[in-house]
């Protein structure tokens, strides 16, 4: 199945990810959910990250979104020891990734992810991190993800994932 990185601008890539993060949601909820102002608050909430994130979408036939992950890029301070670098290091964020139910089992994850990590090692980035849930955690192995005790959390005392 193909995969494509959204290039932010595309209104059908963004109603594609904007469907996808609505049936996450009602799937996580159990049920369908009536809320009359999330296309607005995802147009503009897309408007102010799609700079920053990459997307990509894992395509069905007729083009149906089959699944997305996106990565929020940091770009690390420049370091004078480091004057040889033709870009600054960076790293990236894994987050918002999703795959619809009757998708999965199919290797729409493992394309996604592929498409990920090769676009990590070929822009050089240092490291990708993410909070997987626990049924993900196999994937990430399977694609050299390993944990680590080099990181620490912070959540906020109303923190509801």
């Amino acid at each position: 199945m193909p995969v494509r990185r959204v290039d932010g601008r595309d209104a059908d890539d963004v109603a594609a990810v904007r469907s996808l993060r609505r049936a996450w949601s009602e799937e996580d909820a159990g049920r369908p959910l009536d809320d009359p102002t999330f296309a607005e608050r995802f147009d503009a909430w897309w408007d102010r990250e799609r700079e920053q994130r990459i997307t990509w979408l894992a395509l069905g036939s007729g083009a149906d979104a089959l699944g997305m992950l996106n990565v929020l890029e940091f770009e690390r301070m420049p370091t004078p020891r480091r004057a040889d670098r033709v870009r600054p290091s960076a790293w990236g964020y894994l987050a918002n990734f999703y795959v619809r139910p009757d998708a999965r089992g199919r290797g729409v994850g493992q394309a996604l992810l592929a498409s990920c990590t090769a676009h990590a090692d070929a822009v050089g980035w240092a490291r990708i991190v993410l909070s997987p849930s626990p049924r993900s955690v196999s994937l990430y192995a399977r694609h050299g993800f390993a944990t680590t005790d080099g990181l620490l959390v912070r959540r906020a005392v109303d923190d509801v994932r």
